[in-house]
């Protein structure tokens, strides 16, 4: 395959973007302004639209991939089991503390007494003194009384409630399968398309993730979406089988105290590092620039704090799908997080939790690379690799320099764009290590990565087109 080498679109950052895809962005044009603004990878939310937008969207990106020559991810985002309340008579209801409603499996209309609640698992699942969570906990309910087909509850909070409202049952495990129906038409579409990852949601358990896994069958990469406070108590599990973890904070955050999503962001983003496997943090991070040109300074904040935490990559939900402002949401969340990047206290932060090398040959080489690349100055760290596997290893160091990605397989690339400081180029098959190391020299040249006389640090393995077999660190320089 040639070098894709035809635009050099370096970001001045380490940390990656993730925007979704809508109505607000699914023109060539915007979507061509959204990856020049600095989106890395997109976002194709299946809980949303057609199938045929979606694949409308991924031919509009592969266009632009490859007039530009730079790979780039796109992530089919599942919707998974929709818990949703039915509908009400007139639209909406009022409601006052104290006062009792009524939810049951009738499907008809809905009103102040009561309301369909067309899930008999979750009626089965709930006893009295659950609490259930609408409309992102904006309504609360208390069940007091339960019976075979529904359930009657006392309003702890809230004023009104309208149709549709999506509901949350803390503390509580579901017996609902994460894949729907709907979610496995949905894959195999997304898969068929030929997407490079895709984010299951509704995860609560391993065997939730072990069967998302089997389907895909190395088709693309899987994120498990950590949304159901269950999932926090399987999480080593859960990284072990997945390829990366998106913690999705708003669905998590309703249904685990708000003074906990702090540290539990924290914990996840550095349990997820230290695995080698990518962490995107999603949710509200401008959710305000939906309707206005400018964050407020706490969505400031809080992008900011992700990245101090060493996360691979942010993103953007209707800020960029149906917001008024898709572009700008983009621009100032790259702003921010070159921003921060460029802190003094940020680089102390990442190389005060350093991750020590496994007991292997190969984590001891990416380990020894990120250290030499310090000492001598590099200008950047290149991983020539068939996987991604050496690229992963590296990443997780968070290197204060670029992350060269030479790989001949294009969906490799795309799957790494994803990661940390990494910049993947496609590059033709090598088949010895002198010839790696002249392609790397020429590739961090053309891209801008060094200059001529300027230094890199190489790893790679041997044999050639082996995963997981590097075995080879070397100092080169730029000719």
């Amino acid at each position: 395959m040639p070098l894709m080498t035809k635009t050099n679109l370096l970001r001045s950052r380490r940390t990656k973007i993730l925007a979704t895809l809508g109505p607000a962005s699914t023109t060539e044009d915007m979507i061509r302004a959204l990856f020049e603004a600095g989106v890395d990878v997109f976002r194709l939310n299946f809980s949303h639209g057609k199938v045929e937008d979606h694949k409308a969207r991924l031919d509009i990106i592969r266009k632009i991939e490859k007039e530009t020559g730079r790979p780039i991810g796109i992530v089919a985002d599942l919707q998974g089991p929709k818990l949703r309340v039915g509908r009400f008579k007139e639209g909406k209801i009022d409601l006052q503390e104290g006062q009792t409603l009524r939810l049951d499996l009738d499907t008809t209309e809905g009103d102040e007494a009561r309301v369909n609640l067309p899930h008999p698992e979750v009626i089965g699942a709930l006893a009295k003194g659950a609490l259930i969570l609408l409309d992102d906990g904006k309504v609360r309910l208390e069940v007091t009384e339960k019976g075979k087909d529904y359930l009657v509850t006392r309003v702890i909070a809230g004023k009104t409630l309208s149709n549709n409202k999506g509901f949350n049952i803390p503390g509580t495990i579901l017996p609902l399968d994460a894949l729907t129906e709907k979610d496995r038409r949905d894959l195999a579409a997304a898969l068929d398309m030929g997407v490079d990852w895709v984010a299951q949601s509704f995860v609560q358990k391993p065997e939730d993730v072990a069967e998302a896994k089997k389907l895909i069958a190395g088709r693309a990469g899987l994120i498990a979406k950590i949304e159901k406070p269950s999932a926090l108590q399987h999480m080593a599990e859960i990284i072990d089988l997945c390829d990366a973890i998106m913690l999705a904070r708003g669905d998590l955050g309703v249904e685990i105290p708000p003074e906990e999503v702090p540290s539990t962001q924290k914990k996840i983003v550095r349990q997820v590092r230290y695995a080698g496997k990518p962490i995107i943090v999603a949710t509200q991070m401008l959710e305000s620039m939906i309707d206005s040109p400018a964050p407020t300074r706490a969505e400031a904040s809080d992008v900011a704090t992700a990245v101090y935490d060493g996360t691979d990559c942010v993103m953007l939900s209707a800020e960029t799908a149906s917001g008024k402002y898709p572009l700008e949401a983009v621009t100032i969340m790259s702003r921010i997080a070159e921003r921060v990047e460029k802190d003094d206290s940020y680089r102390a932060i990442v190389d005060a939790d350093h991750p020590t090398a496994k007991a292997e040959a190969a984590d001891a080489i990416t380990v020894a690379a990120d250290q030499v690349a310090r000492d001598i100055r590099a200008s950047c760290i290149t991983t020539y690799t068939s996987s991604g596997t050496t690229t992963l290893r590296t990443a997780r160091l968070r290197p204060a320099m670029p992350i060269l990605c030479l790989t001949e397989r294009e969906h490799t690339a795309r799957r790494m764009a994803l990661s940390y400081g990494v910049y993947p180029v496609v590059v033709e098959t090598v088949h010895n290590f002198g010839d790696a190391v002249k392609v790397a020299q020429r590739v961090a040249k053309t891209e801008s990565l060094a200059a001529k006389g300027e230094k890199f640090v190489m790893t790679a393995g041997v044999p050639f087109g082996t995963p997981g077999s590097t075995n080879i660190l070397r100092v080169a320089w730029v000719e």
